[in-house]
């Protein structure tokens, strides 16, 4: 009996880091870490949403760990890396002669997480025809092999995970409704980096010393100056950014190299700029769309801003002047509100 090529086995410890450093201290992430508990408790299909590289299959795998099923498989299909053709044999395997080269009976990945939980990372990638089929399992818990001719039980948690808009793709027909219904029983939604800079220092202290053994290497904790840079950062590719640079930072253990990566517009003559500059510039930009979106909020009144940037409104005039905001006037409008 044939298994299903590269299924996520499975009874292994599920390394994961701990809840300190997944959840941080943020107040969103907090609620996330409450409404997982929550639905760890049961066995109802979880939808995990959020960019690309934020962290869902770390949710995914710390549901699992709190379930009732922890002692069962976990299996993780990464949907668009499976050609459309094959994808159907992974999920739901296949029977001797079902198609061409079928000369075996197939158990597909969904039978493999028999009692445990089914993870399907990217799910907006199912095609119609696999998407009916997973519809089918979520409603009366059986499986139809290709090529076979009676269903299969299987009793699986399935949790699903996507960084696209579901509901947008419902609306064009890319995804089925009632399937979109049916997995997001719970939806876990993970905000991206840039909303919790907050949390960097503890991510960064983690991923320094997990890399450290990883490589052997003893990098030291970064400077104050390398933390500004890296709250100032938008990080678009979310904490896998921002582990693989801590990636290259253990493995060179140069902070300048930080610098070089997050700004490469620092550099004048060919001559790059010191940290320390490079993260003075960085708070200044970040200040400056601070000030801007306070500014925009109140209609350019300023001790409105003031107020809602918890400063006075002299401090606010001097960050004004050094972040290089124009006035209301010169951008074309009105005079400022004072």
């Amino acid at each position: 009996m044939a298994v299903g090529g590269g299924a996520e086995t499975i009874h292994r410890s599920l390394e994961l880091p701990p809840a300190e450093v997944i959840f941080g201290q943020t107040a969103a992430m907090s609620r996330l870490h409450e409404r997982l508990t929550q639905a760890a408790a049961t066995d109802v299909p979880v939808l995990i949403t959020g960019e690309s590289g934020a962290g869902k299959e770390v949710l995914a795998r710390l549901l699992h760990q709190r379930s009732a099923r922890a002692a069962a498989p976990f299996i993780k299909i990464h949907c668009p890396a499976i050609p459309p053709a094959l994808l159907e044999s992974e999920l739901f395997g296949h029977e001797p002669g079902a198609f061409t080269g079928a000369v075996e009976r197939r158990i597909g990945r969904i039978e493999q997480a028999n009692g445990g939980t089914l993870f399907l990372d990217e799910i907006s990638d199912l095609d119609c025809g696999a998407q009916a089929k997973l519809l089918e399992l979520l409603q009366d818990g059986s499986v139809w092999p290709i090529g076979g001719g009676a269903p299969r039980s299987v009793n699986a948690r399935v949790v699903c995970a996507t960084s696209r808009d579901l509901w947008q793709d419902c609306q064009t027909g890319r995804f089925r409704l009632d399937l979109y219904f049916r997995i997001g029983v719970v939806e876990l939604a993970v905000p991206p980096l840039r909303e919790r800079s907050d949390d960097l220092p503890v991510l960064v202290a983690y991923l320094r010393r997990i890399l450290n053994a990883a490589y052997r290497r003893s990098a030291p904790p970064l400077s104050a100056d390398a933390m500004q840079l890296l709250a100032a950062h938008p990080w678009p590719g979310n904490i896998r950014e921002l582990k693989n640079l801590m990636s290259r930072f253990v493995l060179f253990g140069s902070e300048e190299l930080i610098a070089a990566e997050l700004l490469p517009a620092t550099r004048a003559a060919g001559a790059p700029l010191s940290l320390r500059e490079a993260a003075r510039r960085a708070g200044l930009e970040a200040q400056r769309q601070m000030i801007l979106g306070a500014l925009h909020a109140h209609h350019w009144n300023r001790k409105e801003t003031a107020k809602a940037l918890r400063i006075s409104y002299r401090a606010l005039l001097y960050k004004l002047r050094d972040t290089g905001i124009p006035s209301r006037r010169s951008l074309g409008g009105s005079p400022p509100v004072e």
